[in-house]
């Protein structure tokens, strides 16, 4: 089964985090929700969530993909993570797949892996200052990065990550099964 890593730090959009575990564990991913700090992580709309596990206990990082949310702070707060960003550089090493929705490619850029095309929130690419934001896609894919607008089009980027992850089969049938 393959596994997906989503940090989770305080201020993430309750929306995005949520949706992406949720479809991607509807499509058998083994989706572990880690927490950056505690393991009682408050979302920006004041949404309580019990992560899986907390960040610094992971030991073996072997996990097929990673997928960041924003969040008014809570991409702030992942930016934080020296050891987030060192993982994410690992994982664009090895040509793994990143997600990034909302605010999160700023985390992305931090690290210094973004790549030449991207989405994000709008004014998010102001913070970024980097050529190559495109404001007309919902998803944007440039290589093993997948980026997103926001809260909105969470679930098609979750989608998106499903079919990479899984097969075009897969992603169809939780699409038809959640009706988007």
């Amino acid at each position: 089964m393959s596994k997906v890593l989503l940090p989770l730090a305080d201020g993430f959009e309750e929306i995005e985090a949520i949706s992406v575990a949720d479809i991607l564990r509807r499509g058998g991913l083994d989706v572990i929700i880690a927490a950056i700090l505690t393991k009682e992580v408050v979302g920006a709309h004041g949404v309580k969530v019990i992560a899986d596990t907390l960040f610094d206990d992971i030991k073996d990082f072997d996990f097929d993909a990673i997928v960041l949310h924003g969040g008014n702070l809570g991409y702030k707060n992942l930016a934080k993570s020296d050891k987030l960003l060192e993982l994410l550089r690992k994982f664009d090493e090895k040509n793994k797949l990143i997600g990034a929705i909302c605010a999160a490619p700023y985390v992305l850029a931090k690290a210094g892996i973004i790549k030449n095309s991207y989405t994000c929130y709008p004014s998010i690419e102001l913070e970024i200052k980097k050529s190559g934001y495109i404001d007309n896609k919902s998803v944007v894919i440039d290589g093993n990065i997948f980026t997103s607008r926001g809260p909105a089009t969470a679930i098609e980027f979750a989608l998106e990550l499903l079919k990479k992850l899984k097969g075009d089969e897969i992603a169809r049938n939780v699409r038809e099964g959640v009706l988007a």
